[in-house]
């Protein structure tokens, strides 16, 4: 999988972290050369090679990083990911920011594989939403897709969502949507709570309608009352205890804000293994 190069910018990750810079790294001599590993203390998936790699080659442009697993790929815990080769200084300075991006993104890379593997075969697509670490939201929505997810829009600006606030301001569903279709050729899709909604909804003819916490039998009814006619997508209390029931029912879409909101890093480690010093 080919990361866009204009999503990965790890200097204001780096700043946050060596601030006017890192006094413990100056204690060691700066002709010192190290060797490193990464170990995983879990199972995962790993995602997140290239902003790893941004961040040590940042501080030492001839840093030698060997991957022994592939980007996208399951590991077992207590697996060995990468090895590495450089200036100690740099390997010392790099390794929170490093570890804290590859361990993030593998996370989210982990997570999205579990939602995809539970509707595996459905037809239904997970997609993950906006609810993502801030700074990190082209990272995270990379890693879901990684994870064999899929990605809502970006944010504002490349889709229109109307949720309940803006019918509210707009003053109906069919209002909202008009006023969407006037302004921009990008896809529309409407948020709906009942069934009275979601037929003033399909009436209005919206790219995508979004069933917001609807009962499994509300939405295999919304399914049988759509008939196909637009995109359905399922949202709210949705987890993987329930997920693939709710793919069952039909929607073609079912939307997690957990794949990204949620996410517990998975637990990596690097470890200094030989120091020549000159």
């Amino acid at each position: 999988m080919t990361v866009p190069l204009n999503i990965i910018d790890i200097t204001s990750f780096l700043d946050e972290d060596i601030g006017s810079g890192d006094i413990t790294a100056a204690i060691i001599p700066e002709a010192a050369h190290a060797q490193a590993e990464v170990v995983t203390r879990e199972d995962m998936m790993l995602c997140g090679q290239a902003w790893f790699d941004a961040v040590l080659k940042h501080l030492d442009a001839n840093v030698n990083i060997i991957w022994l697993a592939a980007e996208g790929e399951a590991v077992k815990k207590n697996t060995t990911l990468c090895k590495l080769s450089g200036s100690a200084r740099g390997l010392l300075t790099g390794e929170r920011t490093a570890l804290n991006l590859l361990q993030l993104l593998s996370a989210t890379a982990t997570v999205s594989r579990q939602y995809a593997d539970a509707v595996a075969g459905t037809g239904c697509k997970v997609l993950d939403t906006r609810k993502t670490i801030p700074g990190l939201r082209n990272a995270q929505k990379y890693a879901v897709v990684c994870g064999g997810c899929y990605n809502h829009r970006i944010g504002l600006y490349d889709g229109v969502l109307i949720k309940e606030n803006h019918i509210m301001a707009a003053g109906s569903i069919s209002r909202a949507i008009q006023a969407a279709r006037k302004l921009t050729t990008v896809a529309v899709e409407v948020e709906v709570e009942s069934m009275k909604e979601l037929i003033e909804a399909i009436a209005a003819k919206p790219d995508r309608i979004m069933l917001d916490n609807f009962s499994l039998e509300a939405m295999r009814a919304a399914v049988k009352l759509n008939a196909g006619a637009i995109e359905l997508e399922a949202s709210g209390n949705i987890d993987l205890d329930n997920i693939r029931s709710i793919a069952e029912t039909g929607v073609d879409y079912i939307s997690i804000g957990a794949l990204t909101k949620n996410v517990k890093a998975v637990d990596l480690s690097m470890r200094i293994k030989l120091v020549t010093r000159v």
